[in-house]
């Protein structure tokens, strides 16, 4: 009897968990790649920023290259990625047009420069600079 009713503890249990990991599972699916994604940055080192229209964004390309904006400047960069998500960004430049919010664009530049991974969370990117979440990005249509 004992036996009995740990067995269907164990089996409720199980699906239990299995049931859960639904969520997990739906989640993964909202997923966007890296390459080809548009992502804007939606909160810097731990401040919430709003950007309007194309600003602090990012577009990594196939070929190793990244487009994108800060807050009036257009800027390009290289990159390197493995397969457990460590992120290198090199090579950054931009264009020169004086900026209302040159602070905000420089910290922008500087936190891309100093990424060494990344995580993906449903339709966020998550940039770590040696394990400390430094920024995160939306994936925007």
């Amino acid at each position: 009897m004992k036996r009995a009713i740990l067995f269907l503890f164990l089996i409720g249990f199980i699906t239990l968990m299995a049931v859960g990991c639904c969520n997990c599972r739906q989640h993964a699916k909202l997923a966007k790649p890296l390459v080809g994604t548009n992502w804007q940055l939606v909160q810097i080192m731990g401040c919430d920023i709003h950007p309007e229209g194309d600003r602090f964004t990012l577009l990594f390309h196939a070929d190793g290259t990244i487009t994108g904006a800060g807050d009036c400047n257009r800027l390009t960069a290289t990159y390197t990625t493995t397969e457990s998500r460590a992120l290198n960004i090199e090579n950054l430049g931009s264009t020169r047009r004086l900026c209302p919010n040159a602070e905000a664009e420089s910290d922008y530049y500087d936190m891309l420069e100093h990424v060494t991974h990344y995580e993906m969370d449903a339709a966020n990117m998550l940039l770590l600079s040696n394990g400390t979440l430094v920024a995160i990005m939306v994936a925007v249509e």
